[in-house]
């Protein structure tokens, strides 16, 4: 699809603070919001705004390199902008306490000239807490951004085989021939882990036994899909909707499980497919620019895009994506 002489690719809703909600208190740049790498001083000290909310800022992922743009009818942004990771910073509380944050710059569509930068806080950040900056990273933006964007299953998440087992995804392998619910059976081209801390958009999402129908505690990645039958919002054909478990969360049946740390997998087929976990349907791995930086190179040029690895249950989501105007940390019952 296009608007106003761009494509868009993958969609992805950010929750974002307005740079302006997060300001310097003690530092070299005193009263300053947040700003971009070269105007970014380690030591500063920055407080959050009692009044800050953060707000969807919904963006296109380039499909042919690293970038965004923002998305039809953001709340906001300039619809078709270009955006860019400027830089990741690591804060500290005075406890000691460490999260990252991304600086997402927005160009101006017609001068390119920066027209806004937004924070997006990959953990939750308290206001009239102190927080310093100890690191700024022009390199590891991407990395950080494609490990947020990624689907993985957690340890002991049961996955249905072409036997009928129920196995461990820590006990897959490359080859082991897994029942998909839209391409039948299919092997395993490829399967990774990564140990992660459980903290802000990396704490996984506790799906409690029987909330969707599933069989056990299904934990996986907050920006996962599970499908969600009996849903105003269904698909044509297939009696419910593929939506991101952060989007589920309730404080009871649907939890966000955070501390300490994670083990993450990830499984990737010929395509973009939906497997079975803990017996109900849950999408796999789509590697496209949004989730390549997380893995080697290799693994991008055999499974990208134009190398049959095609996002088969993500088109129709563009245009439904779920509203971002609270993340994780904001609704979550915190266990």
């Amino acid at each position: 699809m296009s608007i106003a002489g761009f494509e868009f690719g993958a969609l992805q809703s950010l929750a974002v603070y307005p740079a302006a909600a997060f300001a310097v208190v003690d530092g070299a740049h005193m009263g300053d919001p947040i700003s971009i790498a070269g105007e970014l001083v380690e030591g500063d000290v920055y407080h959050l705004s009692p009044n800050a909310v953060r707000v969807p800022l919904n963006v296109t992922i380039r499909p042919d390199a690293p970038g965004f743009r923002v998305a039809r009818k953001c709340p906001t942004g300039q619809s078709g902008a270009v955006l860019h990771i400027d830089c990741c910073v690591t804060l500290m509380s005075p406890d000691g306490t460490t999260l990252e944050a991304l600086i997402l710059v927005e160009l101006d569509r017609i001068t390119q000239d920066i027209s806004r930068i937004h924070l997006f806080a990959l953990a939750e950040i308290s206001p009239r807490t102190d927080y310093a900056i100890v690191e700024i990273d022009t390199a590891r933006g991407w990395s950080r951004f494609a490990e947020f964007c990624c689907v993985s299953f957690t340890r002991r998440a049961r996955i249905a085989m072409a036997c009928g087992a129920q196995v461990a995804v820590e006990d897959l392998r490359e080859g082991d021939r897994v029942l998909t619910r839209d391409h039948g059976v299919q092997p395993i081209r490829w399967i990774g882990h990564r140990t992660v801390r459980a903290v802000g958009d990396f704490a996984p999402v506790r799906i409690r036994a029987g909330a969707l129908g599933n069989l056990g505690d299904l934990l996986v990645s907050p920006n996962h899909r599970v499908h969600v039958a009996d849903d105003d919002r269904s698909d044509a054909g297939t009696g419910g909707a593929l939506s991101r478990a952060r989007d589920l969360l309730d404080g009871r049946s649907v939890v966000q499980t955070g501390g300490g740390f994670v083990d993450y997998f990830q499984m990737l087929f010929e395509r973009h497919v939906v497997v079975y976990a803990e017996g109900i349907p849950v999408e796999t791995l789509l590697l496209d620019q949004a989730t390549r930086f997380a893995f080697p190179d290799g693994i991008f040029r055999r499974f990208g895009p134009g190398h049959g690895h095609r996002p088969d249950v993500a088109d129709a989501e563009a245009d439904r994506i779920h509203s971002a105007s609270a993340g994780p940390g904001d609704r979550a019952a915190v266990l």
